[in-house]
């Protein structure tokens, strides 16, 4: 028997033992936005801490201007250095009507197929995640006397809220967190037996606009076709966002922006996914978007521009004759490896003013912005991560790509100048955020596991 046979024996033995650890820390109720929650979250914190220090790390539980951060070292030991990061804190619970089991009790559902859901608030997101992670470390602890090589663990308590505290944390504790990369345990498989790596996620910069186009609302009878109408002003502007082949009109909108590698685009063309499914199911029926682009390149690759409101002029109850002096709108870009958040509004900006008669002005208000990021898919430690999870679920591990973003790991990438590599064993159905938050079983303990493959990879230096 290998040590690393004899550690995966460990982790299936002691499966129930870890199980019970996370029922403690379920039934810590660190619900991050509610003020009267505060004591619980320390109280999650220094759970945590006191978990690693048992297990011989230099663990302890650091106050921020909000909730407390753990910063967890363990010994040193010779290759990589890696950040483990998760969060503590979970979101509230309301509506609380709708939860069949207390969210802060956790309990044990048995399903018919023959699978196991730990039901609680925080099951998924983020405790049972980071968990796997600890346990893992554990395992190797347990077995062996010694991790295979150098981890560091940072947990904060207000991921929910937002990140904060994080950002200026970072900042005053950047040469003390210091490692070759950071993992990330918040995400999700590509789907219930496929692991997956995600390797990039979109930034975004978010705008509203105002159109003012008079001093004043006007009579439609007596200013129609003579005066300008700010409304549909705006109408055309946002018209003119868009190509017909579905790509940004913007100039410039694209500079920066690189291909996807051929090895990637059919690596997602294998992926079990039915592009006409994703559509039909949120009642959709044309594909919208890129001409020649897949489904999956388009909500993960590429860059994009939403309108997600517009006003202006009368739209109560009745009717009323105006024409409208001012219009506005609120729009987004999700952006891709290669923009530059700051750029893109300045350009965005631009595009604006050069569509006004010269008789109208714009003004604009900025709201938050992210940068995109794109992980080396060349990267050493991303391949021994994706063999040994491919290894432990006998499926080709994903790299997956994501439409959302992710702005801690911004901050990461800014503060301490280190890339993230995302790996989560959450299921899509698990229910974050919402009653009957739920984790599989099969997912905590196969969780363990990887990590567990994932660590002896990393320790190999073969």
């Amino acid at each position: 028997m290998t040590r690393l046979d004899a550690v995966l024996d460990h982790v299936d033995a002691n499966l129930d033992a870890s199980l019970d650890r996370l029922f403690e820390l379920i039934r810590i109720p660190s619900v991050s936005t509610e003020p009267q929650y505060a004591p619980d979250c320390r109280r999650a914190a220094t759970w945590l801490a006191d978990q690693l220090a048992g297990l011989e790390f230099d663990a302890s539980v650091r106050d921020t201007a909000g909730h407390p951060m753990v910063v967890a070292h363990g010994p040193a030991t010779p290759g990589p250095h890696v950040l483990f990061y998760g969060h503590y804190d979970v979101q509230p619970v309301d509506p609380l009507a709708l939860w069949t089991t207390p969210p802060f009790e956790p309990s044990l559902a048995p399903q018919p197929d023959g699978e196991t859901f730990i039901l609680g608030r925080g099951a998924s997101d983020d405790k049972g995640q980071l968990l796997t992670f600890i346990e893992a470390c554990r395992a190797f602890k347990a077995v062996t006397g010694a991790l295979p090589i150098r981890v560091s663990m940072l947990f904060e308590g207000e991921e929910e809220a937002g990140s904060p505290s994080l950002g200026p944390f970072l900042e005053a504790n950047a040469a003390d967190l210091k490692a070759d990369t950071i993992l990330v345990c918040d995400t999700d498989m590509w789907d219930r037996d496929t692991p997956a790596i995600t390797t990039m996620w979109r930034g975004f910069v978010s705008e509203e606009f105002t159109i003012t186009a008079g001093d004043r609302d006007l009579h439609s009878g007596m200013f129609g076709s003579a005066a300008r109408n700010a409304v549909q002003l705006l109408g055309t502007i946002i018209g003119k966002l868009r190509n017909d082949d579905g790509s940004v009109a913007i100039p410039g909108f694209y500079d920066g922006v690189t291909e996807l590698p051929e090895a990637i685009k059919a690596q997602w063309a294998r992926l079990p996914f039915d592009s006409e499914k994703f559509l039909t199911d949120v009642g959709l029926s044309v594909p919208a978007g890129e001409t020649g682009r897949s489904v999956l390149e388009q909500v993960w690759a590429r860059p994009t521009a939403e309108v997600h409101g517009v006003w202006g002029g009368y739209s109560g109850d009745g009717f009323k004759t105006v024409i409208p002096a001012q219009a506005s709108a609120k729009l987004s870009f999700r952006l891709v490896a290669g923009q530059d958040p700051d750029r893109i509004r300045t350009i965005f900006r631009e595009f604006v003013q050069s569509l006004l008669p010269a008789d109208c002005t714009v003004s604009f208000r900025a709201y938050a912005s992210a940068p995109a990021e794109m992980m080396p898919l060349d990267g050493e430690l991303l391949t021994k991560a994706r063999a040994a999870l491919t290894t432990e679920w006998n499926r080709e591990a994903a790299l997956a790509g994501t439409g959302g973003s992710i702005p801690i790991l911004g901050e990461f990438k800014r503060r301490l100048g280190m890339d993230s590599l995302l790996i989560g064993f959450a299921r899509f159905d698990n229910r974050i955020h919402s009653p009957n938050e739920k984790y599989d079983l099969s997912s905590f303990h196969k969780g363990i596991r990887s990590w567990v493959r994932i660590l002896a990879a990393f320790g190999d230096k073969a």
